[in-house]
């Protein structure tokens, strides 16, 4: 049974920066892919960064330049930089692969 747990998150100041790890157990990271959600409150969820089966690397454009996605298969996770963070990025950010979702990391930006 594959499970996914992020870590990472935390409290930080806007300007401020943050990397978010996935980390996989019961099965191998053996494809790049991968995709970082993020759920803030009275907003639909967000897809906002993805590592696609053919190693592309895409972006939701309110993350683009600030924001990057990565891998670490000597770990078996993934990962997620974030810098520049705004109060707009606070929320609970959810890694996504095989299916399974992992339980979630809280961020808060505070302005």
């Amino acid at each position: 049974q594959v499970q996914l747990v992020e870590s990472g998150g935390g409290l930080v100041q806007a300007g401020g920066s943050l990397r978010l790890s996935c980390r996989a157990s019961g099965r191998q990271f053996t494809t790049n892919a991968v995709a970082w959600y993020r759920q803030a409150p009275g907003k639909e969820g967000e897809k906002v960064a993805e590592i696609t089966h053919e190693g592309k690397k895409n972006y939701a454009d309110s993350v683009l330049g600030r924001f990057t996605i990565g891998t670490d298969n000597a770990r078996n996770s993934r990962w997620l930089q974030m810098n520049g963070l705004r109060p707009e990025d606070t929320g609970v950010y959810y890694c996504f692969a095989w299916l399974t979702w992992g339980q979630g990391t809280q961020v808060t930006v505070s302005s």
